[in-house]
Order: structure tokens, then C-alpha cells, then sequence
């Protein structure tokens, strides 16, 4: 992802779900970006372009452990 996408995701997430999440480059791939809590992993988003329509996914795991 751009650095301009990727600040506007960081700006979305902060205002929607918390403002100690980031959202930040993942080393060796463009098509993604990993999300945190403070020094926590959360997930990644991705982005979609399909059919000239553009999306972006969040993803996260949730293991049994954290429950």
C-alpha cells in the first residue's frame, strides 16, 4: 500500500475503533498493511481492487489461548 493509504487507514482506525491502534507497512509486501494496539499485532488489512472498485479488508485471529 501507499504511504497515503496507509494514513488514511491509521487515521480510520483511530477514530473508529481506538486511538492507540496503527496501522503500518508490512516489509516486502504492497498489497497489505499490518494493524496494532500499542507493540500488540492485531491484523492486516488488505487492499482489494476488483471489478474497478476498491476495498480494503481487515483481517485478525483470534486464538483460543485469548479468550
Amino acid at each position: 500500500m501507499k504511504a497515503d493509504e496507509i494514513k488514511k487507514l491509521d487515521a480510520y482506525f483511530k477514530r473508529t475503533f481506538n486511538p492507540t491502534m496503527a496501522v503500518k507497512a508490512r516489509p516486502r509486501k504492497d498489497d497489505s498493511a499490518e494493524v496494532y494496539v500499542g507493540d500488540e499485532f492485531l491484523g492486516v488489512v488488505f487492499k482489494d481492487e476488483e471489478d474497478g472498485d476498491l476495498s480494503y479488508n481487515f483481517s485478525m485471529a483470534i486464538l483460543d489461548v485469548d479468550l
